[in-house]
């Protein structure tokens, strides 16, 4: 199964994030950010927003003359011991983040073996998750996750994964014609957020942008109760931009 790949937003902040944690983890005894910037080549403020973010995700510290080293975060998730427990923790604190900066519940989700899986959330009784009334996997037609993992497939793997769970229609808003299901798929372009209008669930919107490096297909997505619709393209917008954080933690 082809990808059809195209870097967003938050995978090139991803890379340059990378960059950042390479030069940090090159010094043991610390690096000023004049010398991490002549290293990566990236200017100042966009240095600045991502050192802060990097910080706060615990994978740099500053020490006190100013200088940057590694942090705890990174050991942990660079440690083979518990890595794995350390990884969903590290998630698990980035998607509560997400949540309360977004206001909704949000999601990480991936493709893995042609079917859709939600692999982690971030839910509370203020924002509650959706009911997974109809099994994701079968309803990725009508989801903001489903839509944004076929999104990143090619269109044979597109088609393979239609043929295999045919679109039913779950509310009156649902599109169940694979034509115009793969027509929109293909005008959606990658940097702009999937929407999800009561497709999947009378009383409930989504959103999903794309996390994806490589071969592994994967989103980010919130859910919202529809009498917050409003909030929805706003909400999506934030995710998008503090999408980075969490496609660093899969990457490291």
């Amino acid at each position: 199964m082809a990808l059809k790949h195209e870097p967003t937003a938050p995978y090139h902040s991803a890379q340059d994030a990378l960059r950042v944690l390479e030069t940090v983890a090159r010094h043991s005894t610390g690096v000023t950010d004049t010398e991490i910037a002549r290293q990566t080549g990236l200017g100042t403020e966009r240095l600045t927003t991502l050192l802060r973010m990097l910080r706060r995700e615990g994978y740099v510290e500053q020490v006190a003359d100013g200088a940057y080293v590694t942090g705890a975060a990174l050991a942990r998730l660079g440690s083979a011991h518990g890595r794995d427990q350390a990884l969903r923790d590290h998630l698990q604190h980035t998607l509560n983040r997400l949540r309360d900066s977004v206001g909704a519940a949000v999601y990480i989700s991936r493709y893995v073996d042609g079917e859709v899986r939600v692999t982690q959330y971030a839910d509370s009784p203020a924002t509650p998750a959706v009911n997974e009334w109809v099994d994701f996997r079968c309803s990725a037609h009508a989801t903001a996750v489903g839509k944004s993992l076929l999104g990143q497939l090619d269109h044979n793997g597109r088609r393979d994964h239609l043929a295999r769970h045919k679109p039913a229609r779950l509310t009156s808003h649902t599109i169940t014609s694979d034509k115009l299901l793969l027509s929109r798929l293909e005008a959606q372009p990658p940097t702009v957020p999937v929407l999800d209008l009561q497709e999947y669930a009378v009383g409930t919107v989504c959103a999903a942008v794309p996390i994806t490096a490589g071969s592994s297909v994967g989103c980010l997505a919130l859910s919202l109760p529809v009498e917050h619709a409003h909030r929805l393209r706003q909400a999506a917008d934030t995710l998008n931009r503090n999408a980075a954080p969490v496609l660093l933690s899969l990457a490291i």
